[in-house]
């Protein structure tokens, strides 16, 4: 059995369902974490699957740009006008519900191409072995609601 760690993230994000029959349809917001688990089959010279902050460092970036921002469907009739009105705060997902379900998986689809970037680089204090792999993304949406995808 592979060893695992996980690191979460928490930001501050909100969106709107646009075909939700109820309050859902309206902006509202979210604290949510955002768990990321990576796995390798052996451990490092330092004993470590790798360290947290290489996962920080991957992927923190991309998370900071969902956080205070508004995801919407870009069906929405008010897309265009959110849009204009507060720019890149505004996230668009083509003609897509953006979903606790939706945004784990654009989570983790983002997160597995930071990592694979990580790996690559050569000018960052901590080194990722390329054999350690992502293994899931769990967005959680309320402390008792999550949602989240694996490959």
């Amino acid at each position: 059995m592979p060893y695992r760690i996980c690191k979460t993230i928490e930001i501050e994000n909100g969106h709107m369902l646009t075909h939700h029959p109820d309050k859902c349809r309206f902006p509202h917001g979210h604290s949510r974490k955002v768990e990321i688990v990576i796995e390798a089959d052996d451990l490092d010279a330092n004993g470590m699957v790798c360290d947290f902050k290489i996962v920080k460092d991957a992927v923190g970036d991309y998370l900071d740009t969902f956080d205070h921002a508004l995801c919407v469907n870009t069906q929405d009739p008010m897309f265009s006008t959110l849009q204009n009105v507060y720019g890149e705060r505004i996230i668009p997902f083509a003609d897509t519900e953006p979903t606790t379900e939706v945004l784990a998986k654009t989570f983790f689809d983002a997160c597995k191409k930071e990592l694979a970037d990580y790996v690559a680089r050569k000018d960052t204090r901590y080194q990722l072995r390329p054999n350690v792999r992502l293994v899931r993304v769990r967005v959680w949406e309320t402390s008792s609601s999550w949602a989240e995808y694996e490959a």
